[in-house]
């Protein structure tokens, strides 16, 4: 079976576009005030996640990650408040979704570190990730790794830590939970191990293995061992999940390129990807034509 290939958050055209509002505006003005405008905020966000819906089983797009900034403050008592009222047309949405075959997924931001030396950093990390998971829950998507709530690794030589942290999550975070190696600190072998002492899924970032690795060839034998390593942290194999993304200026140039035009050649047996370029839609379309077609 061909890979499902997914869309990162927006699209390039004014399709899928979510509002926001930044604190220093939000405190600017009064509570009622506050409210009301994270009220309307939040009514535009779930329309565009309804529109975002439709935009990828128009264009057979079988993998979405929701934006991790679509409910701003809903870790929040104010958002948590608000979104608690929106739960019946968050349920029709991911009903809806599930119904389509749509899977869903949700990145929460750098600032999720679960094995900070900081105590309050952590106690907002946990914040943050109860507030997507109660979002997945509100959308009724299952308490598993198909719906995927992928973090990184953290900071760097506190694996243990880690480990501990995610043994302590409750169960609508933890049972959703995979990490993902980085470019920069934790190694997609360092993943795999903690993945496994966790007992979590490994999502595989070819991108980020190569940068990390200093290597330049993504068929190198690396990435062939760890797509099937990692394949093996999956409850069930046909729900792998990894990442592409590709150097904007050079092979292992970080930033990402607004096309894929080099996948590897293991990718070819994942069965989910995410596609993580500048041009969203328009590199999917464009694998779609000029990759898939051929497998």
């Amino acid at each position: 079976m061909a890979p499902n290939l997914g869309l990162v958050c927006i699209t390039v055209s004014g399709a899928v576009r979510y509002r926001t509002i930044t604190r220093k505006r939000l405190l600017s003005v009064e509570m009622h005030e506050q409210e009301q405008l994270l009220h309307e905020l939040y009514v535009h966000n779930l329309g565009t996640l309804y529109r975002a819906v439709d935009f990828c089983m128009e264009n057979n797009i079988r993998l979405y990650r929701i934006s991790s900034q679509i409910f701003p403050f809903a870790d929040e008592p104010i958002g948590i408040e608000i979104l608690q009222r929106f739960q019946n047309e968050l349920r029709v949405i991911g009903t809806r979704a599930s119904a389509e075959g749509l899977r869903l997924a949700v990145h929460p931001d750098q600032f999720v570190v679960l094995n900070s030396d900081s105590v309050e950093v952590v106690k907002n990390s946990l914040k943050i990730m109860a507030m997507h998971a109660r979002t997945l829950d509100y959308l009724e998507q299952p308490q598993s790794a198909w719906s995927v709530l992928e973090i990184h690794g953290g900071k760097g030589k506190r694996a243990d830590a880690l480990i501990a942290a995610i043994r302590e999550l409750p169960l609508n975070i933890r049972s959703r939970l995979a990490l993902e190696n980085d470019e920069y600190i934790y190694s997609a072998e360092e993943i795999l191990e903690i993945c496994r002492a966790a007992n979590v899924p490994m999502v595989f970032d070819a991108h980020h293995h190569v940068c990390h690795e200093k290597i330049n060839d993504y068929n190198d034998p690396s990435v062939h061992r760890l797509v099937d390593a990692a394949r093996t942290t999956w409850p069930a194999a046909e729900w792998q999940l990894a990442h592409i993304s590709n150097g904007r200026e050079f092979f292992t140039d970080r930033r990402h390129s607004d096309l894929i035009v080099d996948m590897p050649e293991a990718y070819k047996k994942i069965p989910w990807i995410e596609i993580e370029a500048k041009q969203k839609e328009i590199a999917i379309q464009r694998l779609q034509t000029e990759w898939l077609a051929k497998l």
